[in-house]
């Protein structure tokens, strides 16, 4: 056990030191989270609120749809990614192969059914009198969508903090579309598999340690809005 105990005393050393390769591993994460995060909200949002808000043909399929996205496994979807963007798939010619960007694929199609379907079910839980409110009052089109996810908004963060959650503890898909390459596309999560798995434990540690204290800070923010949202 005493090698566990020296990892963890070197671990606390490099992130002391500011280890360079630790600190580009952590720019690259918080790099690839910020890009996922932004497209998740953008598509997962719209998509949440037509789902919760209106009636259209195909909804149920839509809502079926994502509810399965919300189980399926990252291997899968980094296969399916790394189809599409290969040299010999349909997007080969974009070059997303081995990048952060198309890394941040597969977390958008991973994180977008989350925030999808939180949102849908904000929406659908808001007061039914607020929407005859907001018409009442003149509001319509976008008026109309910022307001009721205002109403909203804490299931709405709730939905972020948990796909956030899930993206940056994933590992499957990252290592597939970005190749877990040194200096450019490695990551907390491919980094811990990669130094453990060679031996070099005080690394693994460390990125580890930045890993719970960010699993820790998300399960912070989770309890608080759940408390906000229960008062």
């Amino acid at each position: 056990m005493d090698f566990i105990a020296r990892g963890f005393v070197q671990a606390f050393r490099l992130l002391y030191a500011q280890d360079e390769e630790t600190m580009v591993i952590l720019a690259t994460t918080l790099r690839l989270t910020a890009l996922s995060m932004a497209a998740i909200l953008a598509l997962g949002l719209p998509l949440g609120f037509a789902l919760g808000y209106f009636s259209f043909p195909g909804k149920r399929a839509v809502r079926a749809a994502t509810d399965t996205l919300l189980a399926l496994p990252t291997v899968v979807i980094g296969l399916l990614v790394y189809a599409f963007i290969s040299r010999r798939g349909p997007l080969g010619g974009w070059e997303l192969l081995f990048t952060v960007e198309g890394m941040a694929i597969g977390q958008v199609i991973l994180g977008t059914p989350i925030v999808a379907a939180y949102t849908a079910s904000a929406v659908e839980g808001l007061d039914c009198r607020l929407r005859q409110t907001l018409l009442t009052l003149g509001a319509s089109g976008a008026r109309l969508a910022a307001a009721s996810l205002w109403e909203a908004r804490f299931l709405i963060l709730t939905a972020a903090l948990t796909a956030l959650g899930r993206i940056v503890g994933e590992v499957g898909s990252a290592m597939m579309l970005g190749g877990n390459i040194k200096w450019h596309t490695r990551t907390i999560t491919t980094a811990i598999t990669l130094e453990t798995g060679k031996g070099d434990f005080a690394l693994g540690i460390a990125l580890g340690v930045i890993l719970i204290l960010i699993s820790l800070l998300l399960n912070i923010s989770l309890s608080f809005l759940r408390r906000r949202t229960q008062n």
